[in-house]
C-alpha cells in the first residue's frame, strides 16, 4: 500500500518536532499535525515563559541586595503588562523558529486536531491522512480537582496571560509547578498562600530538600498551609472565597490550581486504534517507545515515563535514529537531572537519601547548610543546602541535591559525573573553585547522621 507519508507525527511540541526533523533528515517523508501552536507546553505555556517570569520575580530581591554592596537605587516599580508583552514577543519568535526548522527539514505541516483511526490513519478535521508509521507526541495537560466552583480558578495554561498581577493569590498544590508559581507571584509582590493536602512540598524529592525549600519559601513570605484540602470556590464582591474541607476560608483575587499534570490522550482515538493505555491515560510503550500497535510509537509526557522536555527530545531522537537512521538505540531514563525554578532553586540528580537506603545496605550522607558569601553583605537570611548520597560499600555517588541560587546550573555538571560513575573519592580529589557555592560539593568531608538520628 502506498501511504501519504512514511511518518505522521501527532503533536508539534518539543518531542514531536524533534522526531519529525530527525526522521526527515534520515530521508523519510514526514508530516506533523498540530491543532494549536508549535513548540508545545515547554515553549508556549511551560518551561520558557515560566523561567522568564521566574527571572522577573528574582529582581525584587536583587534590588534589595544592592544596598548592602553600596548601591542606592530608586524604589523599584514593576509593570506586569510589560512582562507579558515581552514574553509574548519571545514566544512568537521561538514558535517561528520551530516552524522554520520543520519547513527547512522538509516536513509537511498540517493544521488541525489529529485523531487516530487505526495504526496507519489519522483523521484531521474530517480529512484522512495515512502513514506507514505514527508517532504520538501530544504531551500532557494540567489536572483538575473536580470541586464546586473550579471554573473560577486558572491553571498553568492561563497564568501567563492574566490581564493584571493579582494582589492576592492562592496556589493549590505542593508539587514543582505550585512551588514555582508561589515563588513567582511572591517575588512580583503578590500576597501568596499555598495550600496542599500533604504534609510537605515536593513529594518524591529528598526529605532534606523538601524541608529546606519550605523553610526558605516561608522566609520569603509564602504562607504554606499543609494538610489543607480545598472544597469549594465562590465568587464574592471583592474577589474569590476558597473554602476548605473543614470549613475554613481564604479570601483571594486569583486561584491557581497546580495539582499536577496528566497525559493528553483524551479523544485521540487511541482505544479504537488498539493502543494500550494505563488507568491514568498514559500510553504504554516499551524501551523503544513502541506501543501495543507495532506501527504506532509515542514519546514524551504522553507516556508518563519521565515528564521532562529534554527526555522527550531524547526519546524522539532515539526513535527517529532507530526507525529511519539505521542506528537502533534506547534512552536511559535513570539518573535524569531536574530543577525546580522556585525561589530558591532546587536541583537534583540520582537517588534521594530515602531511595538509597531502600536499595543499598550501607549508605553515607554528606550534608551542608550555609550562608552564601553574597548574603554576608546583602543582609538576607537565605541559606543554601547541599547534599551528597553515597554507596559506602563501593564509594559510588548515588545522588546529588541542592537548594540555592543557580542550583540547576551547578547540578548539571554533577549529573555528568554521576552518569559516568563518579565516586566520593573523585569529588574529594577535585580542587574546588573558590569562592563559589559549588565548591562545597567537593569539600564536604564530614558524614551526616541518618535522618531522625540527631
Amino acid at each position: 500500500m502506498r501511504y501519504d507519508f512514511d511518518l505522521l507525527v501527532v503533536g508539534a511540541g518539543s518531542g514531536g518536532v524533534r522526531g519529525a526533523r530527525i526522521a526527515a533528515g534520515h530521508g523519510a517523508r514526514v508530516a506533523i499535525v498540530e491543532e494549536f501552536r508549535y513548540g508545545g507546553t515547554c515553549v508556549i505555556r511551560g518551561c520558557i515563559p515560566k523561567k522568564l517570569f521566574a527571572y522577573a520575580a528574582g529582581f525584587s530581591s536583587h534590588f534589595a541586595d544592592a544596598a548592602g554592596f553600596g548601591w542606592t537605587v530608586p524604589a523599584p516599580c514593576f509593570r506586569w503588562r510589560t512582562l507579558v508583552e515581552n514574553k509574548d514577543r519571545e514566544l512568537d519568535r521561538l514558535e517561528a523558529i520551530y516552524r522554520r526548522m520543520l519547513v527547512s527539514s522538509g516536513v509537511t505541516t498540517i493544521k488541525g486536531r489529529g485523531r487516530l483511526v487505526d495504526g496507519h490513519s489519522v483523521e484531521v478535521d474530517g480529512r484522512i491522512v495515512t502513514a506507514q508509521t505514527l508517532l504520538v507526541a501530544t504531551g500532557g495537560k494540567p489536572s483538575r480537582l473536580g470541586i464546586a466552583g473550579e471554573e473560577i480558578a486558572i491553571t498553568s495554561n492561563e497564568v501567563f496571560d492574566l490581564p493584571e498581577l493579582p494582589r492576592r493569590v492562592l496556589v493549590v498544590g505542593g508539587g514543582y509547578i505550585a512551588c514555582e508559581f508561589s515563588s513567582i507571584f511572591r517575588g512580583l509582590g503578590s500576597q501568596v498562600t499555598q495550600m496542599l493536602r500533604g504534609g510537605q512540598v515536593l513529594r518524591g524529592f529528598d526529605d532534606d530538600v523538601r524541608e529546606h525549600l519550605a523553610e526558605e519559601m516561608r522566609i520569603r513570605g509564602v504562607d504554606i498551609r499543609t494538610r489543607t484540602e480545598l472544597d469549594t470556590l465562590l465568587r464574592t464582591p471583592t474577589g474569590i472565597r476558597a473554602v476548605t474541607r473543614i470549613g475554613e476560608h481564604i479570601d483571594t483575587d486569583c486561584v491557581l490550581v497546580a495539582v499536577g499534570r496528566h497525559p493528553n490522550t483524551d479523544n485521540l482515538g487511541l482505544e479504537a486504534a488498539g493502543v494500550a493505555m494505563t488507568a491514568g491515560g498514559a500510553i504504554v510503550v516499551d524501551e523503544r517507545s513502541q506501543t501495543s500497535v507495532p506501527e504506532v510509537y509515542a514519546v514524551g509526557d504522553v507516556t508518563n515515563r519521565v515528564a521532562l522536555t529534554p527526555v522527550a527530545l531524547a526519546e524522539a531522537h532515539a526513535f527517529a535514529d532507530s526507525v529511519y537512521g539505521g542506528r537502533p538505540r534506547v534512552v536511559d531514563h535513570s539518573a535524569v537531572a531536574s530543577t525546580v525554578f522556585s525561589h530558591p532553586n532546587v536541583a537534583t540528580v540520582g537517588l534521594t537519601e530515602q531511595e538509597a537506603r531502600r536499595r543499598y545496605s550501607n549508605v553515607d550522607v554528606y550534608r551542608s547548610v550555609f550562608r552564601p558569601l553574597k548574603h554576608t553583605l546583602s543582609g538576607h537570611a537565605d541559606r543554601v543546602l547541599m547534599k551528597l548520597v553515597v554507596d559506602a560499600d563501593s564509594d559510588r555517588l548515588l545522588g546529588c541535591h541542592m537548594v540555592g541560587e543557580d542550583a540547576g546550573e551547578i547540578i548539571q555538571g554533577f549529573a555528568v559525573a554521576l552518569k559516568m560513575g563518579a565516586s566520593k573519592t573523585d569529588l574529594d580529589s577535585t580542587i574546588g573553585i573558590h569562592p563559589t557555592a559549588a565548591e562545597e560539593f567537593v569539600t564536604m568531608r564530614q558524614k551526616s547522621p541518618p535522618r531522625g538520628t540527631g
